[in-house]
């Protein structure tokens, strides 16, 4: 069974977004790109990597290169001392 996003955070999952660019496979000459996102476990990021393996056996275009980012979205909580306050009317 899937598991949702909140429980994927929650074991550490963060959100990748990856940038491929490739070549149109008529056309070598031009370059196209497409983005793709998935939680995923960093550094290692195993499903980027699958997904690479699976575009370069299954898709005909050729990868040029390929940019990503890892976000992790839940952060330890940041707290903060107030020391003073102020009244007003």
């Amino acid at each position: 069974m899937p598991e949702n996003e909140t429980e994927l955070m929650l074991k550490g999952y963060g959100l990748t977004t990856a940038e491929f660019y490739y070549r149109m496979p008529d056309f070598t000459h031009v370059l196209n790109t497409f983005i793709w996102q998935e939680y995923d476990l960093a550094p290692d990021h195993p499903r980027l990597f699958q997904f690479v393996e699976y575009w370069q056996s299954e898709i005909d275009g050729p990868l040029h290169s390929v940019r990503f980012t890892h976000r992790k979205m839940i952060n330890p909580g940041e707290w903060r001392n107030v020391t003073g306050e102020f009244t007003l009317h």
